[in-house]
Formats: C-alpha cells, structure tokens, sequence
C-alpha cells in the first residue's frame, strides 16, 4: 500500500467515524492513534528518547 493510498484510507476512516459517533470520538480515537504512532517509533528504535528529553529539558540553567 503506497503512502497515498494509506492517508486517503485514514481519511476516509476517521470521516467515517466521525459521521457515526460524532466529533468527540472521532478527535479521541485521533489522539490515541497518533500516541499509539509515536510509542510505535520508539519501539522500533526510530526516536531517540535522550534526544527528545535533551530539547525539552533547560540548558543553560546555573545550581545554586
């Protein structure tokens, strides 16, 4: 399956989910695929989790 044809499925899967449920559980289900997604990354080695850690921690910050 090209790329392509992957975001038009997920696409059309969220469209349809949200004409079903609703938009709350749509955005949810959303959010919880895109975690899932990351989590994914992680697992396979392609995040590097010190890294991410590293940018979002203060350097340049001066012990008292």
């Amino acid at each position: 399956m090209s790329q392509q044809q992957f975001g038009f499925l997920a696409g059309f899967l969220f469209v349809g989910l949200w004409a079903v449920a609703g938009i709350g559980p749509a955005i949810g289900a959303l959010i919880v695929g895109a975690i899932g997604f990351f989590i994914g990354r992680v697992l396979d080695g392609n995040v590097d989790v010190a890294d991410l850690v590293g940018r979002f921690t203060p350097s340049g910050t001066k012990s008292r």
